[in-house]
C-alpha cells in the first residue's frame, strides 16, 4: 500500500552563510548566524539567515538573496545548494486547518558573504521583532557549530560532520 506524498505547505531558503578571508580561501572561516530569544524565553537558539518563500519570489535562490537583504543588509555570492530539511508543518488559513499532514522542505545552500550593513535591515524582524535578533559570528569549526543550539538539529549534525565538505562548495574549481 502506497502512502500518498504528503502536501509542502511551506518552503524557506536559509543561508550557510561563510565569511573567508579572500587572501586565503583554505584558512579561517566564520559562520554568520542570528542568535533568536524569545520573549519569556531563557534560552536562546541560532539560525541561519533566510526564511519563506514568499508569492513574489521567482526561485527559491531569489528567495535566499531577499531574505539575505532584510536580514543582514546583506549580499552573497557562490550560492550553492547543501542541505535540505523536510519537516512536519500544518497549515492554517483564517483559523481553518487546510492540511494537517503537511510538510515544510527547507533549503539551505552555502554561500560566501561579500557585504553586510546591518543599518539597512529591513523586513518584519526589524520592524515588529518578536523578541531579539542578534547577528553572531562563530568559528566554523565543529567546536563552534556545536558549541551553540543551531537549529534545526538536523542541520547543526549536518555542519558539525561536513565542515570540510560544506567548504568545498565554495571551491573555485566545483563548476
Amino acid at each position: 500500500m502506497r502512502t500518498p506524498p504528503r502536501p509542502v505547505v511551506k518552503r524557506t531558503a536559509r543561508a550557510i552563510l561563510l565569511e573567508l578571508d579572500p587572501e586565503d580561501p583554505q584558512g579561517p572561516a566564520s559562520i554568520v548566524l542570528i542568535k533568536r530569544t524569545r520573549p519569556g524565553s531563557p534560552h536562546p537558539y541560532w539560525i541561519t539567515p533566510g526564511g519563506g518563500v514568499e508569492r513574489g519570489d521567482r526561485t527559491v535562490v531569489e528567495a535566499l538573496h531577499r531574505e539575505v537583504d532584510e536580514e543582514l543588509g546583506g549580499k552573497v555570492v557562490d550560492v550553492v545548494p547543501a542541505f535540505v530539511d523536510t519537516v512536519s508543518h500544518t497549515h492554517h488559513h483564517d483559523g481553518t486547518l487546510l492540511h494537517p499532514h503537511g510538510i515544510k522542505v527547507q533549503h539551505f545552500f552555502v554561500c560566501r558573504l561579500t557585504s553586510m550593513d546591518l543599518a539597512r535591515r529591513h523586513g518584519p524582524e526589524v520592524d515588529e521583532p518578536n523578541g531579539e535578533y542578534e547577528v553572531v559570528r562563530l568559528p566554523f569549526t565543529r567546536e563552534g557549530v556545536t558549541s551553540v543550539n543551531v537549529v534545526p538539529p538536523r542541520l547543526r549534525a549536518y555542519l558539525a560532520a561536513n565542515i570540510e565538505g560544506v567548504r568545498a562548495l565554495l571551491a573555485p574549481d566545483l563548476g
